[in-house]
């Protein structure tokens, strides 16, 4: 019996437990502790791999804005009534104006740039493919030669109908080069009166503007859409116009010869590039206009 007793009661057991007890207990309490250094330990490795991670993103962003600005390099404008290039150029912020804009819609436009019509739909800014580029190069180079041998063809023939008509009917055309573009009473919501009032001369800015016939300067200014011009009253009550001009050489009241020039061309006032607008009046305002083409012709000149 006693020594069953000793086996049962031992002290030091209970003490052993308490200190068991004790030391689960600062388990306990350093698990915790341990567990708050492991999750330091968890979020210092989890940054870097966030870091890693946010690389391809960022590029991705990048690569998306790239892709955006090119899409964005190319608009389409349609063409609203009362526009013409130069004005659509300027309104739309277009790199090489109005040139850049027929340059890569000439298909569509047509030989005259002038005659533009609403709901026309125009390509803006850069070109959609470089092989266009390259095929417009290639048909300008092929065709440089047979250009130069027409250009020097209309000169002559020009120069001909210059000295015959100048020589002997005091009458001559306006310009002594160039071709017509847009011929008389062509319609189009462009004109406030719904159709050409005159003819246009296609030719470049700077070439010599001359006076059809004799006559008196009734005006020489700008003049809103028309730009700079100068309005002829000549011998027999007729007036010419000329219009759209870069440079004005005479001034009102002042009297002309046939063949004197008067300005240079250009493409002030509602253009779509430098040509020659010409009219023939009864009066010297708007919308009194007759055939400019027949009227020369009555007098001996050859146009077109």
């Amino acid at each position: 019996m006693p020594a069953k007793g000793k086996h049962r009661r031992p002290k030091s057991q209970r003490l052993s437990r308490s200190i068991a007890v004790a030391g689960t207990g600062g388990a306990a309490l350093a698990l915790p502790l341990m567990g708050a250094t492991g999750a330091h330990a968890a979020t210092s490795t989890s940054a870097p791999e966030k870091a890693v991670q946010s690389v391809p993103a960022t590029e991705k962003t990048v690569t998306q804005k790239a892709a955006t600005a090119k899409t964005e390099g190319v608009r389409t404008y349609s063409v609203k009534a009362g526009d013409w290039l130069a004005k659509i150029a300027e309104d739309q912020d277009v790199t090489g104006g109005w040139k850049k804009i027929y340059q890569d819609n000439r298909e569509a436009i047509g030989a005259d740039p002038s005659l533009i019509h609403p709901g026309l739909k125009l390509s803006l800014g850069k070109k959609a493919t470089t092989s266009t580029d390259t095929g417009a190069s290639t048909t300008k180079s092929s065709g440089s030669s047979s250009t130069s041998s027409s250009s020097s063809s209309s000169k002559k023939t020009t120069a001909a109908q210059s000295s015959d008509t100048s020589t002997s009917s005091g009458y001559t055309l306006p310009v002594t080069s160039g071709t017509i573009g847009t011929g008389y009473r062509v319609a189009g919501s462009m004109w406030s009166s719904g159709y050409h009032t005159g003819v246009d001369f296609v030719v470049p800015t700077g070439t010599t503007v001359k006076a059809v016939a004799a006559g008196t300067v009734v005006s020489a200014a700008y003049d809103g859409a028309y730009g700079n011009e100068v309005v002829i009253r000549h011998a027999d009550g007729k007036y010419s116009q000329y219009a759209h001009m870069s440079q004005l050489s005479v001034s009102a009241g002042q009297t002309v010869t046939e063949g004197q020039q008067i300005g240079l061309s250009g493409a002030t006032g509602n253009v779509t590039g430098p040509h020659l607008h010409f009219e023939i009046r009864t009066t010297p305002y708007y919308g009194s206009d007759v055939d400019p083409v027949a009227y020369l012709r009555s007098h001996g000149v050859t146009v077109g």
